[in-house]
């Protein structure tokens, strides 16, 4: 009998931890393949974008007038990011600061256009931001849309 409930347990563990793991490789979506959806957030949310050479579309609503950031610099931003669905998920009232070449490679492209007191609008492909991993919220494949405020560079 111990012997069976044994096996059971053995059978059970092993098909358990089966289930948890997956036979798809993570395969990044191409910017090109994103495209069409991004243009359309860009139309119906009026925002009349440039196309960056990386794939990320933006629209500089203030140039700024101070330092422009460079990768090495601390940055201190107000943003909101959300998916293209219009689903928020992340925002900040007040400046958050960071070093610029630690956050996505969509930002460390886009941020760098404006100067401090700028503010931009940017959609990026999926595979600036969290890739085929996605993160917390943010599912696997999900261009984003940012609308950010540099208040400051140091």
């Amino acid at each position: 009998m111990k012997r069976n409930v044994l096996l059971a347990f053995v059978l059970a563990s092993f098909l358990l931890s089966a289930c948890g793991k997956s036979d798809t490789p993570c395969v990044p979506a191409t910017v090109a393949s994103e495209k069409v959806a991004m243009v359309a957030y860009c139309t119906a949310n009026g925002i009349t974008y440039t196309e960056h050479p990386s794939g990320i579309l933006y629209e500089i609503m203030a140039p700024g007038l101070g330092t422009q950031p460079a990768l090495t610099n601390t940055v201190s931003t107000v943003y909101t990011g959300k998916l293209l669905n219009g689903t928020q998920f992340d925002a900040s009232a007040n400046p958050v600061s960071f070093l610029l070449n630690g956050v996505i490679q969509g930002w460390q492209i886009g941020i760098p256009l404006i100067k401090k007191g700028g503010r931009i609008k940017m959609v990026i492909p999926s595979s600036l931001s969290y890739g085929c991993t996605g993160s917390g919220s943010i599912p696997a494949n999900s261009p984003l849309y940012f609308e950010v405020s540099l208040t400051d560079v140091r």
